[in-house]
């Protein structure tokens, strides 16, 4: 227990409940509908997988205890003695149900497909012991495993294909897991409570409860810590940061992540809402007007200002040194607006054109901010834009239905590798093998594809690395998207908390103690 005088009140730091404000509710309590980071770090709450990241992504030893390869066949030796939140038993056949359930979820705005790549077939060896066959020698299966939370084949089961439907589980029913934490309620809008799971495998957990207030406003946010309505929240106003620093009664962690804003690009075709004056062309086809796009963004400056420094230039989708990013790409290049009007100019485009930028408000830090500057930066180009700023759900929705020649978003690589932000991002989109799950601007690259899928099948990390590399090089180089900058993540939290900030920004509340 932890006392701490804030505003005027002394408020006392139990390990009972933690009250935390999320910036972004999550849109489903299925671990394998949609692969976005409100939802994951609450579904690796409640759920373990065979295969666990620690906070820099690092895999370790969780529902399985260890595995080994020998040729296409990988064998995991799971855990014994794990119950689920239910009080029954952990065996393999959970781990064989979940896995084929991927596949069966309906509708997923961004699939879990991307982490079964090359398995041809998984096999319950024995209660203990799973086996998973690949079509190739394939490293990146333990670092996938870490994406696919284990689900309780009993208490999912069900009459639709994929068992209980999304429907179901967002309600509960058969939300059942083998994490620290089980559910209890969710009221849209209001709160999500978690309770302790008390069969839980690994250390008890801090707190008997966990209440998660979704918050979008970041002012709302900090409002609500100071008044004691909440114990801690994510991503404080960047203008509040060292204000929030220096006062005694609140501690703030920060933690450099891996999570890139982008702007990404429609390159469909011709045929593309959002742009006039360009006489029906999509001027977006032709890499002369990509790369003037970008030579327009002072990525310096965005960083400086808009964000207050809360956050790195980027120059590709990950930041060098993780696995896969180029050596060649650490710097972001320097704004250029001169070359970028004469690339428009040779590109038949000396008037510049109108471009509408869709973008969230209240999904990442600042966005809506950051895509304000960047409208002004392409106005100054000629390229006369405003934005379509929308609540996350609505935004993802639009974008979802191709309804933006270009958007800010952003994408939280959570295997640490470069090979997950390219399979989702840019490689050629193919549902049926789970290629280009969030590839909405449609980018097709075949040198490109070649390497990041053939990549899967190297088992040299050094080689693996070299491949993946050199297809960030060629997807930079087309101007495939635009990368703007990496985000660092910011926590605040009352005195007598202490929080291990994750690489992947998961506020992931099993990282959360109360001081000693």
């Amino acid at each position: 227990m932890a006392a701490a005088a804030l505003g005027g009140a002394t408020f006392v730091v139990q390990a009972r409940d933690l009250v935390v404000a999320l910036k972004t509710e999550p849109t489903s309590m299925d671990p394998q509908y949609h692969a976005l980071t409100p939802n994951i770090q609450l579904s690796q709450t409640l759920f373990d997988a065979m295969v666990c990241a620690d906070p820099d992504l690092v895999p370790k030893p969780c529902l399985a205890q260890s595995w080994t390869a020998s040729g296409n066949t990988w064998t995991f030796k799971l855990r014994p003695g794990v119950k689920f939140s239910d009080g029954s038993a952990f065996t393999s056949a959970d781990v064989v149900f979940t896995l084929d359930r991927v596949g069966k979820v309906p509708n997923s705005p961004s699939s879990y497909k991307v982490y079964l790549q090359k398995i041809e077939k998984v096999e319950a060896v024995d209660p203990l012991t799973v086996r998973i066959t690949t079509s190739v020698p394939y490293p990146l299966l333990p670092t996938n495993m870490a994406s696919l939370p284990i689900l309780s084949a009993k208490a999912a089961s069900g009459p639709a294909p994929e068992g209980k439907t999304t429907t179901e589980l967002n309600a509960g029913n058969g939300l059942v897991g083998a994490g620290p934490y089980k559910f209890v309620s969710w009221k849209r809008g209001s709160e999500i409570i978690f309770e302790r799971n008390p069969h839980y495998w690994g250390p008890a957990p801090a707190w008997d409860r966990v209440i998660y207030r979704p918050i979008s406003n970041p002012a709302a946010r900090v409002a609500a810590l100071l008044a004691g309505d909440v114990d801690m929240v994510e991503d404080p106003p960047t203008d509040d940061l060292e204000r929030l620093q220096k006062d005694p009664k609140l501690t703030v962690v920060t933690k450099a992540s891996n999570r890139i804003i982008y702007v990404a690009l429609d390159q469909n075709g011709e045929q593309t809402p959002g742009i006039q004056g360009t006489n029906g062309k999509n001027p977006l086809l032709d890499k002369r007007v990509r790369e003037a796009l970008s030579l327009a963004i002072d990525r310096h400056a965005l960083v400086s200002r808009t964000m207050s420094g809360i956050g790195t230039p980027a120059a590709q989708l990950l930041p060098y040194p993780m696995f896969g990013a180029s050596k060649n790409l650490v710097t972001a290049a320097k704004a250029d607006p001169e070359r970028a009007k004469a690339l428009l100019k040779e590109a038949g485009y000396p008037n510049g054109f109108t471009l509408v930028l869709g973008t969230p408000n209240g999904r990442y830090i600042n966005d809506s901010k950051v895509a304000q500057t960047i409208a002004a930066m392409w106005t100054r180009i000629g390229v006369k834009t405003t934005i379509d700023a929308n609540a996350p759900a609505v935004f993802f929705k639009n974008r979802d239905a191709y309804t933006y020649s270009a958007y800010l978003a952003g994408w939280g690589t959570s295997t640490g590798e470069m090979s997950n932000t390219l399979l989702s991002l840019l490689v050629t989109p193919n549902k049926e093998k789970g290629l280009g799950t969030t590839n909405r601007s449609r980018y097709s690259n075949p040198e490109m594809d070649k390497l990041v899928v053939d990549s899967g099948g190297i088992m040299d990390d050094a080689q693996r690395a070299a491949a993946l590399a050199k297809a960030s090089e060629l997807a930079m180089a087309d101007f495939a998207m635009l990368p703007i900058h990496f985000e660092h993540s910011v926590w605040a939290m009352k005195k007598g908390i202490n929080f291990q900030g994750r690489a992947d920004q998961q506020t992931m509340v099993q990282y959360a103690t109360p001081s000693k």
